[in-house]
């Protein structure tokens, strides 16, 4: 049957029948053509929001295959360009370049089922990227080949090829694995050529798909401060030209979520600003820079027994100075009765919910930004309520730069956070501040992997906690208990 594919932020495409064949079993890989193209793919892609029939690719044409590691170093404290300079000239800059791309994908193993869109221009105004949103013709439970082709306005051309696999049947009862992570700093990075170690870590498991819960980006940390779109763009483009970063993302589905630091500074809320850089302005970037749907907050089934929801942390907020009560949210009415209502109609075994930031904690008593917190008492309390009241669920949170599992003592609900990606970014909390809601703590940075599993036909969730290095620190099985 014909596939039906649709662009992303921009006007239906119509298909074509593609060019010359493409190797059915070709590794992920980019290449350069001869002679050297006029663009490049040093973004590489990132292929998003997958389900069992739909996923939506990302891509941006670059003026250079690598960043710019001879760049010039940022002047301490800078928050503009040094005079006389253009962003190509700064270290790990990946200018965007003009021309146009095209998105091929079949099954793997069977090359003669290719399918491509039309090409379609990139977007300046976007910083040279598009997003490909394939709705049709997809099927559960299979692994495709992707290949992404651009050509550049004045000539040349490149290509990247990667892979996908679509989320199972609603009723198949089928094995399933993510990864989940926060706190992504440049600075802070442990492999400065390149990137943070953990994806290659991630990537050795092979999930299903990823969850990146926020702060992707710090706009208000130095190396420069982002305060203008040109800044925070080139930090986006910086980190993504990490080839650590560019490998995993060619091969894992994601899902990505926004928190403070990469919409705009530290326990940010709608209207503010930073410096030149407007509250819109940093929300429309962050779903320029990623492969995301219309919707901020959305949810993924994953077979029979595991459903997931991603809820959205800053777009409905009240202000955090706010006096707490009924009118104070972080989620908003509309998303919050979203949530209500879908995850208690659900019928999946295992229901969890991914916040970007607590609603257990503990946190630190001085923080006034997440439902953890005193000052969103009020609906944090409503939350647990109601998770405590849906048999196996289970939250899992970024935001905090240490990894935890607690229990609440007064809902019994069940949180696990992720922690930092990289052991330089831990901190904030003490192993001496454990307390009697935790059931594992450790000051440290890493990944949190999340396996369905069975055994003789039952099901079971296993949170496994792992360091930078891909170790096991902790593990909580969970089985099915009470309805469901």
């Amino acid at each position: 049957m014909a596939m039906h594919v649709l662009l992303a932020l921009t006007l239906g495409l119509s298909l074509q029948q593609p060019g010359a064949p493409v190797p059915a079993q070709a590794p992920v890989q980019v290449h350069s053509m001869r002679p050297a193209p006029a663009v490049h793919l040093a973004n590489g892609v990132k292929i998003g929001e997958v389900t069992d029939r739909s996923a939506i690719v990302w891509v941006r044409l670059t003026a250079a295959p690598e960043r710019n590691v001879e760049g010039l170093p940022w002047p301490d404290g800078a928050d503009a360009l040094p005079e006389g300079r253009a962003l190509g000239d700064m270290v790990d800059s990946a200018p965007g370049a003009a021309g146009k791309v095209r998105l091929t994908w079949w099954p793997e193993g069977d090359g003669e089922a290719r399918r491509s869109t039309a090409w379609a221009a990139v977007d300046p105004d976007r910083d040279h990227t598009h997003q490909f949103l394939v709705t049709e013709g997809l099927a559960p439970g299979q692994r495709y080949r992707l290949l992404v082709e651009g050509q550049g306005a004045g000539g040349g051309a490149c290509r990247l090829e990667g892979s996908l696999r679509t989320a199972p049947e609603p009723g198949a009862a089928s094995p399933g694995r993510f990864t989940v992570v926060t706190g992504q700093s440049y600075l802070r990075r442990d492999d400065p050529e390149r990137g943070h170690r953990i994806y290659a870590r991630m990537l050795a498991l092979d999930p299903d798909f990823f969850v990146h819960t926020g702060d992707v980006v710090y706009h208000d940390k130095p190396g420069p401060f982002a305060k203008s779109t040109a800044l925070a763009r080139y930090k986006w483009n910086r980190i993504y030209a990490m080839p650590l970063q560019r490998a995993f993302h060619a091969r894992v589905p994601s899902w990505f979520m926004t928190d403070d630091h990469d919409v705009l500074k530290n326990d940010c809320w709608p209207g503010q600003r930073y410096g030149d850089l407007s509250w819109d302005e940093g929300l429309a970037i962050y779903r320029e820079q990623t492969p995301t749907g219309p919707r901020p907050y959305r949810r993924v089934r994953w077979g029979k027994d595991l459903e997931v929801w991603f809820v959205e942390g800053r777009e409905f907020r009240s202000p955090n100075r706010m006096d707490d009560g009924p009118e104070k949210s972080i989620w908003g009415a509309e998303q919050k009765a979203w949530f209500k209502e879908t995850f208690a109609a659900s019928d999946a075994t295992f229901r969890v919910l991914v916040s970007s930031t607590p609603i257990v904690g503990p946190d630190r008593s001085s923080k006034k930004d997440n439902h953890a917190n005193a000052a969103f008492r009020h609906e944090g309390d409503e939350l647990r309520a109601f998770l405590a009241s849906q048999p196996n669920a289970y939250v899992i949170c970024g935001d905090r730069h240490w990894q935890y599992v607690s229990e609440d003592p007064a809902s019994g609900v069940r949180e696990y956070s992720c922690g930092p990606t990289t052991d330089k970014h831990a901190g904030g909390f003490s192993q001496k501040s454990r307390s009697d809601a935790h059931r594992y703590l450790k000051v440290c940075g890493g990944f949190l992997e999340v396996s369905l599993e069975y055994e003789d036909g039952a099901p079971s969730l296993a949170f496994r906690h792992r360091a930078v290095d891909g170790s096991l620190n902790h593990e909580d099985r969970r089985s099915v208990t009470g309805g469901r």
